[in-house]
């Protein structure tokens, strides 16, 4: 019978460490999480946070949110988004729906699935 005390607690012992190995080889961020597009002046940018919070630019006017992650897609919930018109950039960005991953390149696409444009990872 004292086999059984013992056999009990290496038991509970060694199913807490393979769930905290388990917890350990987890992510929890995900492809989405990270800056994508350039910092450069005219260029869309946007960094998304693991939350879902996003932030960034369109080449010409600042954009604050949040959306959700659900498999391979991000959507977009609204977001804030100031309005200048600015001279030689085309604001795509500040029309987005969805993104998906592809590897490092973040395609986005607009209401109705359109590609509106890539980012690459920075």
């Amino acid at each position: 019978m004292k086999t059984v005390r013992f056999v009990r607690p290496a038991i509970a012992v060694a199913a807490a460490l393979v769930l905290a190995a388990l917890a350990g080889c987890s992510s929890s961020g995900s492809s989405f999480t990270g800056s994508w597009g350039e910092d450069t002046a005219g260029k869309p940018s946007l960094t998304i946070e693991s939350d879902g919070t996003f932030h960034g630019n369109d080449g010409c006017n600042d954009m604050s949110g949040k959306g959700t992650i659900s498999g391979d897609t991000f959507t977009f919930g609204p977001f804030a988004s100031t309005l200048k018109a600015c001279e030689g950039v085309t604001p795509w960005l500040n029309l987005a729906h969805t993104a998906k991953v592809d590897g490092d390149t973040l395609t986005v696409y607009k209401n109705g699935g359109d590609k509106l444009g890539t980012l690459d990872k920075r």
